[in-house]
């Protein structure tokens, strides 16, 4: 049974949201919050698979209440997947909210099954957006400054193949396009990820390719 918190400031959509999720047979909505405060407290007590997770809310936003959930230094083991909701496709606070670790974001118009599906995807461990939208959406809000920073130190802990396999997962690449450019097998590209994914503590594609943007792995523009 997958567990679903619900976060939205309009009890209207949260009520929408959870008649949705509550018809289905795998899924149950585990608890509600109107703030990025009291969802934070919800992840907390209740222990959701997935929260649904509204942007602009009053006392403390999306945005912050994400970092909070994910934040290894934080109080608990309890780490769940987060989806984002917004009202606009190309929102610089989805793209914050991805370098925090959220798994995806959903607009709220979706229809109903594209918000089911979004819940089984990243339930299933997966990243709901393709490493390719991701690319053109962080496209569209990265300041890309890899002379004036330095790249994060556990670059050096990658094997020369995983550098290159996480560059080319940055590109947008799916894995038999990997396995294809690199001259070996998609399962051995398969191993490459998951090595890369954690040695660098990321949470899934979407988050290595953030991560690889920021640092100076793929300029914004450069094709690939």
């Amino acid at each position: 049974m997958i567990r679903v918190l619900v976060v939205d400031d309009q009890a209207m959509i949260r009520l929408g949201i959870r008649s949705i999720i509550d018809a289905q047979e795998d899924m149950t909505v585990v608890g509600e919050a109107e703030n990025g405060e009291r969802a934070v407290a919800s992840a907390r007590s209740a222990r959701p698979d997935v929260v649904l997770m509204d942007v602009r809310m009053p006392v403390l936003d999306g945005l912050a209440a994400t970092r909070r959930m994910l934040d290894p230094a934080q109080p608990g083991s309890h780490r769940p997947k987060v989806v984002v909701l917004t009202t606009f496709d190309l929102d610089d606070y989805v793209y914050e909210s991805l370098r925090a670790g959220a798994s995806g974001f959903l607009l709220k118009d979706s229809e109903p099954e594209e918000v089911l599906r979004a819940i089984r995807v990243v339930a299933g461990g997966e990243a709901l957006l393709a490493p390719g939208v991701t690319r053109r959406l962080i496209e569209q809000f990265v300041d890309a400054r890899p002379a004036s920073r330095a790249p994060d130190p556990a670059l050096n802990g990658l094997t020369d193949r995983e550098r290159e396999v996480l560059a080319l997962m940055t590109a947008g690449r799916s894995n038999a396009e990997i396995a294809s450019t690199l001259f070996i097998a998609e399962q051995t590209t398969k191993s490459h990820v998951s090595k890369v994914l954690q040695k660098l503590h990321l949470r899934d594609r979407v988050q290595a390719v953030v991560y690889g943007y920021e640092n100076g792995l793929v300029r914004p523009g450069s094709g690939g």
